[in-house]
């Protein structure tokens, strides 16, 4: 059923135990949400700012339709549920947030910070420690220029945080918010107990491909954006040069990720922040491929400057040594399985009904 929080009871009276998924409309949404689904999971909560879509409601305890940066409404969460795992996936896009960085800064800043006060409160409330999984983004790195691109290599989780996108910045400054309410929240009150009472844990993706959404025009999307449009016959300019090279992941990787690492033991995480990658083809490399699978395919090359920019100050492969290591991270797709056996056949059965 789909709930306005701001007149529900039902929760209030009983305060089940609650996993709290916000984004829920997106993609990474609904695979989430899936994947918990027939992981056994019966307690989700759905938030988004749209209703969210009929298919979810299923797998849903409830869904709810509201808005992160809304105060009132975390402050009813507390009142009404007893949260102890929140995946905070609610964010202003790459894109979007360079047209209006105020905005982005309120939405993506903001409602985690928010986020992140419902969970300390949560666990002040109920007594237990409330995970919360946040999805960063390789947005986060700036790399000064090509030849420092060249040298760095895999770029580890402490290199070259100098974000240029407002995007960026903002993952960048959550990263930190999430370790401070993690290990130093409030560590000057008097009435402060002990730190601990969120569990922060985030991924940094590299850009995430999917099979089944049509690209909105992201920083990243060079890659998806030649696969659908050439399954569309249309031709595609890409906006980047040849040689361009970033990490990409598939969508379900990036779901089983985030999975993994919410039920990982907190004992064996060494860091807050974790890299993953899946394969750094160049876009070149890409355009290959897609040409490969549908002979007809248009690509040219028509560089954007300001997005070539951008995506030249992203690593070219990231060091996920860590999150092997910690908490088994181990993606299904390499480039070969990510396009023979998930995104081609997809794409061209979706292109074709």
């Amino acid at each position: 059923m789909s709930v306005d929080p701001s007149t529900s009871t039902e929760a209030g009276r009983s305060r089940q135990s609650t996993t709290l998924v916000t984004g829920a409309n997106g993609e990474f949404g609904h695979g989430l949400i899936r994947a918990l689904w027939e992981a056994g999971h019966r307690d989700i909560v759905a938030l988004d700012l749209r209703e969210c879509d009929a298919e979810l409601r299923p797998m849903c305890r409830e869904t709810l339709t509201g808005d992160i940066v809304d105060d009132k409404l975390v402050d009813r969460f507390l009142a009404s549920y007893e949260i102890t795992t929140i995946f905070h996936l609610a964010a202003l896009l790459s894109t979007r947030s360079e047209f209006n960085p105020e905005a982005a800064h309120q939405v993506n800043v903001g409602g985690t910070l928010n986020l992140l006060r419902l969970a300390a409160n949560q666990a002040a409330s109920h007594g237990e420690v409330v995970k919360f999984l946040f999805p960063s983004s390789i947005a986060a790195y700036g790399i000064p220029d090509l030849e420092a691109k060249a040298k760095a290599g895999r770029v580890g989780e402490g290199e070259f945080l100098e974000p240029t996108t407002m995007y960026g910045v903002n993952k960048l400054e959550c990263e930190h918010l999430g370790r401070y309410y993690m290990q130093h929240y409030r560590q000057l009150a008097k009435d402060r107990t002990s730190a601990g009472g969120v569990d922060f844990r985030c991924i940094r993706f590299p850009g995430v491909i999917s099979a089944f959404t049509v690209p909105t025009g992201g920083t990243s999307d060079f890659a998806p954006e030649m696969l659908h449009a050439a399954a569309a016959g249309k031709p595609y300019a890409c906006f980047v040069r040849p040689d361009t090279t970033i990490p990409f992941i598939t969508m379900p990787d990036a779901v089983q990720a985030l999975q993994r690492l919410a039920a990982a033991d907190r004992s064996k995480l060494t860091r807050c922040v974790y890299n993953i990658g899946g394969f750094s083809p160049s876009a070149g490399e890409v355009a290959d491929i897609v040409r490969g699978a549908f002979p007809d395919a248009e690509i040219s090359t028509q560089v954007d400057e300001a997005r070539q920019a951008i995506v030249d100050s992203w690593p070219a492969d990231v060091d996920d040594s860590a999150a092997v290591r910690d908490w088994g991270y181990r993606p299904m797709h390499d480039l070969d399985k990510a396009f023979a056996e998930y995104l081609i056949p997809n794409i061209r059965r979706t292109a074709e009904a």
